[in-house]
């Protein structure tokens, strides 16, 4: 089995009028998240956002469950967590790697990048060898251009039975489902 990464990129992605821009972390961000990516054996989950403030933030909800009174609280939440870090960018990510992991990027819309179904990713998990996966989310309404830039293919997107075909996830409900039909049982 190849070991799969998570990152939530909060920078660069888009906003509603598809200007590039950086999101806020949020507390659910961190918690949902790590958890979501212990329960299916994610090995990393990387935090990516550009303003220090936010990456202070960050650190701060890590240290209070990881060493903090939380940690003692809740030691369940202290090992989910125990998986999370920062970057400023995506970049600063891929750095960390020996060898280039196997970028796979999210998206609804075509971006010019293989497609691959769940399928065809589940079967690269468990079937084959090679450097880490790495799964990138985004925040906002979606990846920047230079983001894409860096994978090397997309997945299919989440397809839900609405009859209007609603698609608008939070991305923690994203990151969970993606999970489950990758690498749940």
């Amino acid at each position: 089995m190849r070991t799969v990464h998570v990152a939530l990129i909060h920078w660069p992605v888009l906003d509603r009028a598809r200007n590039e821009v950086c999101t806020n972390v949020t507390n659910f961000d961190i918690h949902d998240i790590a958890r979501a990516c212990r329960t299916y054996g994610v090995e990393k989950y990387f935090i990516v956002n550009r303003m220090k403030e936010q990456l202070m933030f960050v650190s701060r909800v890590l240290d209070h469950w990881r060493v903090g009174w939380g940690a003692k609280y809740n030691p369940k939440r202290k090992t989910a967590l125990d998986m999370v870090s920062c970057y400023e960018t995506l970049e600063d990510v891929l750095r960390q790697y020996e060898e280039k992991p196997f970028v796979i990027t999210t998206s609804a819309r075509e971006r010019g990048l293989e497609r691959l179904s769940f399928d065809q990713v589940r079967h690269e998990i468990f079937e084959t060898e090679g450097p880490p996966i790495l799964l990138v989310f985004g925040t906002g309404f979606g990846l920047a251009d230079s983001v894409f830039a860096q994978a090397q293919a997309l997945l299919a997107p989440i397809k839900g039975a609405s009859k209007d075909d609603y698609r608008h996830l939070s991305v923690r409900s994203a990151v969970s489902i993606i999970l489950d039909r990758l690498m749940g049982s």
